[in-house]
């Protein structure tokens, strides 16, 4: 008698999660921290771990999703009228942590106030969201993959990739050779990050220019990686640098528009579909 075969287990899991606290790192950057049944489940790549949040509209408790979340979620998400469904965004995963089961996402607070940041600039205990949480730490998720004999590392982030260069920065082996450059607002956008890395961390204040100040240095020899993320116009100028004059390359430069400017996520959704 044949034997069925294993269905494959999901990577991903739908939560309904609470706000337990909130910390202002910065300026610009202000720590949520969540709680709920279902998080002891939630791991993490490390790294730039993602996950998806579902924030509820003006005048609701929770968001709305659709009522039958399995592998078919994202097309009757889609067809939910978007002034009702579920606000949905993308955010890296800060950490997770254990007795208690908690998980922390930190906010890049845009000057546009877009519906993310008015949501976190009010969040208070008990507000309710929900999470598209990994539950492998295998999921796809992480877009950091240095390749074996790396012998140095890249970064190029604005604001919106901090939390995420924290995560890099925390993650690598210590004594990594680490080159990066961060674009703030203001000088008051700059967070300390814990790394037993020997990284050198040169912070640039807008209208700085990173890709200038990229090509401004010497770079270390050896084999590098770079990791890129944050608004899309800016990390396509580092990465035509790179990939030209200073010849990375292309497969040892991961690159990644967090946002675009003038385009709300909302927007870039419908053009994909």
């Amino acid at each position: 008698m044949s034997r069925p075969l294993p269905q494959p287990q999901p990577t991903y899991r739908f939560l309904d999660v609470q706000v337990l606290r909130t910390e202002r790192l910065s300026r610009s950057l202000l720590r949520v921290v969540f709680g709920g049944p279902g998080l002891g489940a939630v791991v993490s790549g490390g790294r730039d771990q993602r996950l998806k949040l579902f924030l509820p509209q003006a005048g609701q408790d929770a968001p709305v999703l659709p009522d039958v979340l399995d592998a078919g979620w994202y097309a009757r998400w889609r067809a939910l009228d978007p002034a009702v469904r579920g606000i949905m965004r993308t955010y890296t995963v800060r950490d997770v942590r254990r007795d208690p089961d908690e998980l922390d996402i930190d906010f890049a607070l845009h000057g546009d106030l877009g519906p993310a940041s008015r949501w976190a600039c009010a969040a208070a205990p008990g507000d309710r969201v929900a999470l598209l949480a990994p539950v492998v730490t295998d999921n796809g998720g992480v877009d950091f993959r240095p390749p074996e004999g790396t012998d140095w590392v890249l970064l190029c982030a604005d604001e919106t990739a901090v939390p995420a260069v924290a995560g890099i920065l925390e993650w690598l082996p210590a004594g990594t050779p680490v080159r990066a450059w961060i674009s703030v607002a203001d000088a008051a956008d700059r967070v300390e990050f814990p790394t037993k890395c020997e990284a050198e961390v040169s912070w640039l204040t807008r209208p700085s220019s990173l890709a200038e100040a990229v090509a401004a240095c010497a770079l270390p020899a050896g084999r590098a990686y770079a990791w890129l993320a944050g608004e899309a116009s800016l990390v396509r100028e580092v990465r035509r640098h790179l990939v030209g004059p200073r010849a990375f390359p292309r497969p040892a430069v991961t690159f990644t528009g967090y946002w675009r400017a003038g385009t709300t996520e909302d927007a870039l959704l419908s053009e994909s579909a």
